[in-house]
């Protein structure tokens, strides 16, 4: 899925699996779509502050409807999203509130850097201790939660 087939739905969140993965069910009918927000990188589920990103995610999204853009999928199959809950951007809010990080690839700071500066610089949600350990550094030396976990 390329920006040029980028797909826009309505619809409404109904579960919230971490901070930066939600479901949303589209007005339109059909299955429930697993997506992740475009541009953030929110703590796993077992690290320090994960529980407290997929609370705030709860707080914000769950129930509430939403316009989603889906850009493409990442490699679990999710498609990867800006979500807007009326004209709040979700990626922004969770970045700036302290309860995620802005995803940085290559040498790009990512489409979030100035609200995750924001939320540094005021010692917000992970960033509070002064120790965050940014998500895909938890991965690399701890794996994913998930992967964890017998089947």
């Amino acid at each position: 899925m390329s920006a040029h087939s980028a797909v826009n739905f309505g619809g409404v969140v109904s579960y919230v699996t971490d901070g930066d993965t939600l479901w949303v069910q589209p007005d339109r009918g059909g299955s429930t779509r697993k997506l992740r927000i475009l541009g953030i990188d929110a703590p796993e589920i077992c690290q320090a502050g994960g529980e407290a990103s997929r609370n705030a995610l709860i707080q914000l999204a769950l129930r509430q409807r939403v316009n989603v853009t889906v850009t493409r999928q990442d490699v679990y199959g999710r498609g990867l999203a800006r979500i807007q809950l009326g004209n709040q951007d979700l990626g922004a809010q969770m970045v700036s509130s302290g309860q995620a990080w802005s995803y940085r690839w290559q040498k790009s700071r990512g489409l979030y850097a100035r609200e995750q500066a924001f939320a540094q610089q005021s010692q917000l949600g992970v960033f509070s201790g002064g120790r965050a350990l940014n998500p895909k550094d938890f991965r690399r030396r701890h794996g994913s939660c998930y992967s964890a976990k017998p089947s």
